[in-house]
This record gives structure tokens, C-alpha cells and sequence, in this order.
């Protein structure tokens, strides 16, 4: 039997950077995003408020794959203020508003892992998944290798939504 193989080198950095977080700081990526300001732009860090940040997921499920985080690095809803829970909500509402406009996605998922067993890659820092959704999104790649396709590169969306959360402010 002949099969061809399909080289994902990129993946080697989510291998490799997928353990467990310790004490705030120790191998979270969050939080060294959030201690890094003058590195927004390396980091991917999209925009930040009082309580809160959002980032590219580096290994997005789909194109425009966004984390929301509190600026603290705690693990659990019932470890957040009622600020930080609120800052997080009012940061996926603004910014599925701001992808409504620029890249029309027919709907969202947006969602929360909790611990390590639900899926969490960082069951230290809680954040939500913000993952725009367009028809047909899925394809033959998915269903038959585990592959998706991600049609436009993080330095580019980055740039575009920055731009474009420039007009709000």
C-alpha cells in the first residue's frame, strides 16, 4: 500500500511546549505574554484591558482562532472576580463583533476548557477559544488525515485586525 505523507514541521513547537502549567509564570505562555507588552506584536497579543488580553492561538483550529485570558493567572471560573469574569464576556462580545465586520463568518464556537481531562493545553490559565466558523469550513482534510487548512498566515490577520480595532479607538 502507497500513501503519501503530509509534513506539519510547525506542529513541533506545540509538542514540545505542551506541558502542564505550574506556578504562575512557570511555562505559561499567558503570562509571559502578559509580562512581555513591549513584544505584543511577537507575541500575537491583540489587544489588552484592565483585567484582561486576547491572543492568536498559535495552533488554531480555524483561521482567526482567538484566546481570551484574564491578566491573573488562575485555573478555575470560581477563582475569578466578577471584573475579570465581566472583562473576559465583554472582550468575546467585542471581538466577534470586530470579526463579524472583517471576515463574515457564518457563526462562532466559543468555549472554555476546564482541566487537563476537558481538553485544557493550559489547565493553569483559564482562557476562552474564540473560533470563527464559516460553511463547509470542514472539508475532506479534517475528515481523512486530522488536517486543517488555515487559509491566511497569523502575521497577516494580525495585522488586519489591528487595523481595524485602530478605527474603534
Amino acid at each position: 500500500m502507497s500513501y503519501e505523507q503530509l509534513w506539519a514541521p510547525w506542529r513541533l513547537s506545540y509538542i514540545e511546549t505542551s506541558k502542564e502549567s505550574g506556578p504562575a509564570g512557570d511555562d505559561c505562555f499567558l503570562c509571559r505574554y502578559r509580562d512581555e507588552p513591549s513584544r505584543d506584536e511577537d507575541n500575537f497579543v491583540v489587544t489588552r484591558g484592565a483585567e484582561t488580553f486576547v491572543v492568536f492561538n498559535r495552533f488554531p483550529y480555524n483561521n482567526g482562532h482567538l484566546l481570551v485570558a484574564p491578566l491573573a493567572h488562575k485555573g478555575s471560573l470560581d477563582e475569578l472576580n466578577d471584573t475579570e469574569l465581566l472583562g473576559c464576556m465583554h472582550q468575546l462580545r467585542a471581538m466577534a463583533a470586530v470579526y463579524g465586520r472583517i471576515l463574515h463568518p457564518d457563526g462562532f464556537n466559543i468555549g472554555l476548557n476546564l482541566g487537563r481531562a476537558a481538553g485544557a493545553g493550559l489547565p493553569g490559565h483559564i482562557h476562552w477559544h474564540l473560533v470563527p466558523r464559516w460553511s463547509g469550513d470542514t472539508n475532506f482534510m479534517t475528515v481523512l488525515d486530522d488536517v486543517r487548512v488555515i487559509p491566511q498566515s497569523l502575521r497577516a490577520l494580525y495585522g488586519y485586525l489591528q487595523s481595524e480595532l485602530g478605527k474603534e479607538g
